[in-house]
């Protein structure tokens, strides 16, 4: 009985173990699901903050990213706006700083121990006027005993240049004639006078002088019509804006042919350099909102032609070379018009090695801390412009024209497996690298004259021959009318084409002039005689020389 009492207690009091360890374990498990609930709610926390961070540090780094763009781009108009723009300029380069093996820039004008061309001959000049001078009074006497000099001879000779302007009138006097006959078959009236002059405008009463020199003071010496009139008026000679204005609009046909056929011989050419700058037409035309129009270039060996076209788009390409064209080389910057006329495999394209040499100097200054790397591609750049100029500088086909042209792709050839592996670069800035991208994609029409010796590296002669219209536009702001624009046009070609042939230009006019007068005021019907490449060498010898004013009309 004692045995089953205890028995009983020990399963009561076992019962209430299992009950507490029960209930212990339920809460036990009920704490473990809390703090497990707890710990993914940090763990989850912890993930989002995580992202968070991420997020923004990628953020931070982009912000970066732009900032640095930003200042480089800052920086680049600064010095477009406040810089100096010549590359040539020592201050220029002073901005940058320069690899040591990079050759010093040398001083503009003329270096310390070369050879000068000496004093400048005017014996060409013609003497007008002759003075004799001669000692007088106590000046021709011995100071001493008084005895006068005693003349010798010759004289010792010296000159003076001069110049004298002045306007002047022809007066012409046409002498009158009466009848001593009364033939009734005689056409003639009773009073007969003697022929007109001839003139280059019929009723006006400026010659050919004057009109000459009006067109080459505008569009040679870029001087506004405002500032010629009061140059002339302080020698004499007053006119109005209206007067010359209206005249040189008389004027524009006399040129239209000469131009036409200068177009015609540069589209008949293989190889041209081409370019263009915005000019403004200050002429309403239907469906143009603004007057920006576009001043065009083609320059080739015989003729420089400007196309004036009221667009910058491939419309003027095509409209100057025409749908069917043969085709030729180009000489070009990166401008897609250029690859639009490209695209059907006529024209070949050579972009410019200056353009690419100007890009990697931009990036020298926008990014002060690749200033190293910019001008290790500037100094390699420098080094095919160098070999290929030894190289052109010899006969084709000679011996040390093959070496500098074995050197010169052998120096290609680096240049590109060097850009390729940059551009594998993951550490190369976005903006490096789009300049890499950019010389990769460009590399076909960059490397033409390695097999192409004639063609150049650069685009710089189709710059050069927009500077002096480009300082007309700054001038005088363009053309007020399309008749104006194109006798710009018209007068940049055929001025920029005779200084091609070195012909005075202004010799050139007088004669054209001249010939237009005797026909009765327009343009001769037959115009080869005065295109420079039509001309005998002796014409091109006479037209060379400075104008002769007699005889002018």
């Amino acid at each position: 009985m004692e045995n089953l009492a205890k028995n009983t207690v020990f399963t009561e009091q076992g019962t209430d173990v299992h009950e507490i360890c029960a209930q212990r374990y339920a809460e036990l498990q009920t704490s473990y699901e809390h703090k497990n609930l707890e710990m993914i709610g940090y763990k989850t926390k912890a993930n989002y903050w995580e992202a968070q961070f991420r997020q923004l540090k990628t953020r931070e780094e982009q912000l970066i990213s732009e900032n640095e763009e930003l200042k480089s781009k800052l920086r680049k108009r600064e010095q477009e706006l406040f810089g100096t723009s010549s590359e040539k300029n020592k201050s220029t380069q002073d901005t940058i700083p320069q690899s040591k093996s990079e050759i010093p820039k040398k001083n503009r004008g003329q270096q310390p121990g070369s050879k000068g061309h000496g004093r400048r001959d005017y014996d060409h000049l013609p003497v007008l006027e002759v003075e004799e001078l001669e000692l007088v009074n106590e000046s021709a006497r011995c100071p001493c005993c008084h005895k006068p000099y005693k003349e010798l001879p010759g004289y010792a000779e010296s000159d003076i240049v001069e110049i004298d302007v002045q306007a002047h009138r022809r007066l012409i006097r046409r002498k009158n004639y009466k009848r001593s006959c009364s033939c009734k078959k005689n056409p003639d009236p009773q009073i007969v006078s003697a022929p007109a002059i001839e003139r280059l405008l019929p009723k006006s009463k400026l010659g050919i002088s004057i009109w000459a020199l009006l067109l080459l003071k505008k569009y040679e010496y870029q001087q506004p019509i405002n500032r010629m009139l009061e140059e002339l008026s302080d020698h004499g000679l007053s006119l109005s804006a209206g007067t010359i204005t209206d005249g040189f609009q008389k004027l524009l046909p006399y040129f239209i042919p000469v131009y036409d056929a200068i177009v015609e011989r540069s589209i008949a050419a293989r190889h041209w350099h081409a370019d263009e700058t915005r000019w403004k037409v200050f002429e309403t035309i239907d469906d143009k909102k603004n007057h920006n129009w576009y001043l065009w270039i083609f320059h080739n060996t015989e003729t420089v032609v400007y196309k004036i076209h009221p667009t910058r788009s491939s419309e003027a390409l095509i409209e100057y070379f025409g749908e069917d064209h043969a085709g030729g080389t180009l000489n070009v910057d990166r401008y897609s018009a250029y690859k639009v006329i490209a695209k059907n495999g006529l024209f070949i394209l050579a972009f410019c090695w200056a353009h690419v040499r100007r890009d990697f100097l931009k990036h020298a200054k926008g990014y002060p801390e690749q200033t190293t790397w910019a001008l290790a591609w500037v100094e390699q750049i420098g080094k095919i412009y160098h070999i290929n100029n030894e190289r052109i500088a010899h006969k084709p086909k000679s011996k040390l024209f093959h070496e500098k042209d074995n050197e010169l792709k052998k120096a290609i050839s680096d240049m590109k497996k060097e850009f390729a592996e940059q551009l594998a670069d993951t550490n190369l800035l976005p903006s490096a690298k789009k300049l890499l991208k950019s010389l990769n994609k460009h590399w076909g029409g960059l490397t033409i004259f390695v097999d192409r010796p004639e063609i150049p590296m650069d685009n710089n002669t189709a710059e050069r021959g927009l500077r002096n219209p480009v300082v007309g536009r700054k001038i005088y702001h363009g053309s007020g009318s399309i008749w104006s624009a194109e006798l710009a046009a018209a007068l940049f070609t055929l001025f920029k084409t005779l200084k091609l042939w070195k012909i005075n230009i202004h010799t050139w006019l007088l004669a054209y002039f001249h010939e237009c007068a005797l026909i009765g005021g327009m343009s001769p019907e037959n115009i080869n005689k005065f295109l420079p490449w039509e001309m005998s060498e002796e014409k091109r010898q006479l037209l060379s020389k400075p104008p002769e004013y007699k005889n002018s009309g």
